[in-house]
């Protein structure tokens, strides 16, 4: 039997997408305050969870066809290649470099660096990892 969970469904729309603002934000301050890639990712990763709560496995399916097996293979090039660009330049392993200062719309002004490609790759880790235990779990009810 299911329940009717229209307010959980309503509320959750708004909700999931704040968290998702909230998200982005924290990726791109974490440089310099704390946040970055995998608090970010965690956030991220619980929005999408709140999203399995309100709804059902197939609905969220539906609505992000990802294999979260691939998001996490995909991060960990990102951030592995990130590293390793530095020992083409004679540096050592996970040297960063500072690229700019860049105007981003709703974030504002911030710096780029290679640190925040590697944050990136960090970024797509946890959330993959992270959903990939939540459906393994999931799936088994």
């Amino acid at each position: 039997m299911k329940t009717n969970n229209l307010i959980l469904q309503t509320i959750t729309k708004t909700v999931v997408f704040l968290i998702f603002l909230f998200s982005i934000h924290i990726f791109f301050a974490g440089h310099y305050t704390p946040g970055g890639g995998f608090i970010g990712g965690l956030m991220t990763s619980a929005a999408i969870v709140l999203l399995l709560l309100a709804y059902d496995l197939k609905t969220v399916q539906y609505i992000f066809p990802v294999n979260y097996i691939y998001v996490t293979a995909a991060g960990l090039l990102i951030a592995v290649l990130t590293g390793m660009s530095a020992l083409l330049c004679n540096k050592p392993f996970l040297t960063h470099a500072f690229n700019k200062h860049v105007y981003l719309p709703i974030i504002g002004e911030t710096a780029l660096h290679t640190a925040a490609i590697f944050d990136f790759g960090v970024y797509l880790v946890v959330v993959g990892v992270t959903m990939t235990i939540i459906q393994t779990i999931g799936e088994d009810y």
